[in-house]
């Protein structure tokens, strides 16, 4: 019985010696790794919008490295139970990277996106990596992503500041580019009388300057991950505008609102400044206005002009200024600066500043707001009126 212990005892002692000897060597050949060799090495996109369970790789296959120089890494597989990898790990002699080694939080041990609730980003905490959750709203800024370039001979087709074909004067007409606000026919209208060469037409927009820090993303992405309708809200306003991609965990709350009546100016045709009234509550309504940002109403609205010797010209946009002293009132009640392109005059709007994507709003809170307008019966005792919504952040 002694000489059977002691011989147990014996191979115990020389497998731990082996085994410690094994680690000894292994330790001594373990490679090492930093957040940045690891970017660098495997060309992970650093700023990256990210989904929970994607890879941050961009694979679905796990990185496999030797396991004589990643010896820890087993670990891994031991604490995940993961049979299969052991057994694959030990015929092959590679062994799944573990990422929890260069990296904090939303990534786990097989470089995969966890515990994140709508579209991340992967960026540095420190020296680690970590894919950050888009907290309570992300913005950015519309940004030509496809556009046409006229040129002595026609137009480029430019694609992130790439030329893909170069189209002749005689073939334009021929293009079929079309959105709700564009086809063929606009785009002809456009290039023989109101651009220069060297002028562009936006065809798409991307997204650019995030809030977050994140990487801009061209028009193909926007719908991928923000949605179909930030594509059609950017669509609706100039190029360049701030737009709220993404807002969560908040409560909307009633602002300042006013209301005012259309009148009766009957030199100026009535029926006219109903139209422009109308269309200048169209303008504004649902715009949003991410924190400290500044936005105009949307493109693409067209006002009515009435006969006003007093006005450059000897015309304007009559019926604007009821709904703009709602909005005026409105903002400027909510603590907003004056907006760029309006006065405290009865005629509330300037001279020479379009009504809908000239005059500029700006939002010096430090969460989004929304402008709600609408009216409320007809003709020249049709009310008119303007709210703010906060969206205050829950928590």
């Amino acid at each position: 019985m002694n000489k059977d212990w002691r011989r147990i005892s014996i191979v115990i002692f020389i497998a731990l010696i082996v085994l410690c000897l094994f680690f000894a060597i292994s330790s001594a050949s373990t490679a090492s790794y930093t957040a940045q060799s690891v970017v660098d090495t495997y060309n992970i996109p650093i700023g990256q919008s990210m989904f929970e369970n994607q890879s941050i790789v961009g694979t679905t296959e796990d990185i496999k490295v030797p396991v004589i120089s990643n010896v820890p890494f087993i670990f891994n597989q031991i604490r995940a139970f993961d049979l299969q990898g052991l057994l694959f790990s030990s015929i092959t002699g590679f062994v799944p990277f573990d990422f929890s080694t260069v990296s904090s939080e939303g990534i786990d041990s097989y470089g995969n996106v966890v515990d994140i609730e709508g579209p991340g980003y992967l960026t540095f905490e420190g020296d680690k990596l970590a894919v950050k959750g888009p907290g309570h709203y992300v913005w950015g800024y519309s940004a030509p992503s496809k556009w046409l370039e006229k040129t002595e001979s026609g137009v480029d087709v430019v694609v992130d500041g790439n030329v893909i074909k170069s189209v002749p004067v005689e073939e334009i007409k021929n293009l079929e580019y079309s959105s709700k606000y564009y086809n063929a026919s606009t785009i002809v209208e456009w290039y023989n009388y109101d651009s220069d060469i060297g002028s562009t037409f936006t065809l798409e927009k991307g997204m650019v300057g995030f809030s977050d820090g994140r990487n801009n993303i061209s028009s193909s992405d926007v719908p991928v991950i923000f949605g179909e309708d930030v594509v059609d809200y950017a669509s609706d306003y100039p190029t360049g505008s701030p737009i709220l991609l993404y807002a969560g965990n908040y409560t909307e709350e009633g602002g300042e609102s006013y209301g005012t009546s259309l009148g009766s100016h009957p030199e100026y045709g009535d029926d006219i400044r109903e139209i422009n009234a109308k269309q200048f509550v169209e303008a504004w309504n649902g715009t949003v206005i991410p924190p400290n940002s500044t936005s105009s109403g949307k493109d693409y609205i067209y006002f009515e002009s009435a006969k006003d010797s007093e006005a450059p010209g000897g015309s304007a946009a009559h019926g604007v200024c009821p709904p703009a002293r709602a909005l005026r009132a409105a903002v400027t009640s909510e603590g907003f600066p004056m907006p760029t392109g309006m006065t405290w005059d009865e005629n509330a709007v300037l001279f020479g500043y379009n009504p809908a994507n000239d005059i500029k709003v700006t939002n010096n809170h430090d969460y989004p707001v929304k402008i709600n307008m609408w009216t409320e019966g007809s003709g020249t005792g049709m009310g008119i009126y303007c709210q703010i919504i906060r969206y205050i952040p829950n928590g």
